[in-house]
């Protein structure tokens, strides 16, 4: 009885430290931000820490903006990601033949995604540069077009030059997983598919597509997650502009809490982000289970 004491009494020191590093790093933020949802916590209001309720959160959902920064960042993800899986796939069965060179290959295509945000962001701010910028140079040596081109000058335009910034950023972490399947695939089954006939597109859509199903799931679970707290890519590249073209929701609550000083809207939108995400993962896992039984 005494060493089973002893063992919980080391069981509990050796996790505290952890249970208290988590708690001031993570649980205390997430209520404190909570705390402020339900709170008037606009520094430049009279009543400012009064308890206000759901109010924040109604007040929110009835927003106008609120509703345009949700379908810039719906625009964002969706065209994002399926160019992501296209590409990751099509780069992803490159990779995985056996032709010379390939280990090199193998090796660096995981650089683009090993660079910081920040640092992919400027790196596309000077290509997209009106002036000096190299893709205007290269279209303009290639007679696509006649003069220079503001390619962040416009609502319509900003929004998908920060598209293919993330696409070249993410494109390559989606190729590791593809491969990663592919390489665990049987070979044996593609050479008796092949001996009976079936052809290069056959194989693929039968046999393939099929086996890469639950990466798929799980790569749109994990890239969804990711693109709705894109911030650091917005920032770099258009600040939310021009004219909010791109002003994103996870950008929206930066604006909100530390522009307008309206930290409880930006505490509240940062909950629906949350709420928003934990539906789609709840949906996403519910077809991913769904996928595994049949």
């Amino acid at each position: 009885m005494r060493n089973r004491w002893s063992d919980r009494r080391f069981a509990v020191i050796t996790i505290l430290p952890a249970f208290v590093l988590v708690f001031g790093i993570v649980l205390f933020p997430l209520i404190q931000t909570f705390i402020y949802s339900l709170k008037n916590m606009e520094l430049t209001s009279a009543s400012q820490g009064q308890f206000v309720g759901i109010h924040n959160y109604t007040h929110a959902l009835t927003d106008s903006s609120v509703w345009a920064s949700f379908g810039k960042t719906a625009y964002f993800s969706s065209i994002s990601i399926v160019l992501e899986l296209v590409l990751g796939l099509l780069v992803a069965l490159l990779l995985n033949e056996n032709i010379r060179g390939i280990a090199f290959l193998r090796s660096i295509i995981i650089l683009p995604w090993a660079v910081p945000t920040i640092v992919n962001a400027a790196m596309w701010k000077w290509i997209f540069h009106p002036e000096y910028g190299a893709l205007n140079a290269l279209l303009v040596q290639l007679h696509v077009m006649t003069s220079y081109h503001s390619w962040l000058s416009s609502p319509w335009t900003a929004m998908n030059m920060v598209i293919v910034a993330d696409v070249w950023k993410m494109t390559p972490f989606v190729c590791i997983f593809f491969l990663a399947s592919l390489q665990m695939t049987n070979k044996s089954v593609y050479e008796a598919a092949s001996m009976d006939g079936a052809g290069l597109f056959h194989r693929f859509f039968v046999l393939t597509l099929p086996y890469l199903k639950p990466t798929v799931l799980v790569l749109i679970v994990m890239r969804t997650m990711e693109s709705f707290k894109v911030f650091d890519l917005i920032y770099a590249l258009t600040q939310g502009g021009p004219s909010n073209g791109t002003m994103v929701v996870i950008y929206k609550a930066y604006i909100q809490a530390f522009t307008n000083l309206q930290f409880s809207q930006g505490a509240t939108l940062s909950y629906l982000i949350a709420m928003f995400i934990a539906l789609l993962t709840f949906v996403y896992v519910k077809v991913l289970k769904v996928e595994e039984a049949s």
